[in-house]
């Protein structure tokens, strides 16, 4: 895949929160009239469009009748042993950068606190947080099972 495209309401914001998550801009430009750009970073490319006259996003993680794509997943099994202590982190970064620059960031908003889940001969630990538009973003890593066995 070469990237995933999200479309935000202010690009500015949304690059700062990318970059909190480790994400790098790599290339800038237009689209049509408006701005965007390419960030690498978490193994994958994300595009952020600005969306002049934005509407507001659907709740994709809270409502369960909600159809569409859903999520931006981002495996960290090679970056944290402890989602947990990797959210614990993150948290703390934002909340920082909020006091720091209020216009620009706010408090992260965490959808669902790391917990595990089998998924066929896997057990993961999973989290989701929203970025500035509200989109759910999960992160997890493999604890055990499979051929990753610990």
């Amino acid at each position: 895949m070469h990237h995933a495209s999200i479309r935000t309401a202010n690009i500015f914001r949304a690059i700062a929160f990318y970059e909190q998550l480790g994400f790098q801009v790599q290339e800038r430009f237009t689209t049509g009239y408006t701005l965007a750009c390419w960030m690498e970073g978490l193994g994958g490319r994300i595009e952020l469009i600005q969306i002049p006259e934005p509407k507001p996003a659907p709740d994709a993680f809270g409502d369960e009748h909600y159809v569409g794509y859903y999520h931006l997943s981002f495996d960290l099994t090679a970056v944290t042993d402890d989602l947990s202590n990797w959210l614990a982190v993150l948290q703390d970064r934002f909340s920082k950068a909020t006091q720091e620059q209020p216009a620009q960031f706010q408090p992260l908003n965490v959808l669902l606190e790391p917990e595990q889940q089998m998924i066929g001969d896997r057990v993961y630990e999973v989290a989701f947080i929203a970025d500035t538009d509200g989109l759910p973003l999960e992160f997890l890593r493999v604890m055990k099972g499979g051929s990753d066995e610990e």
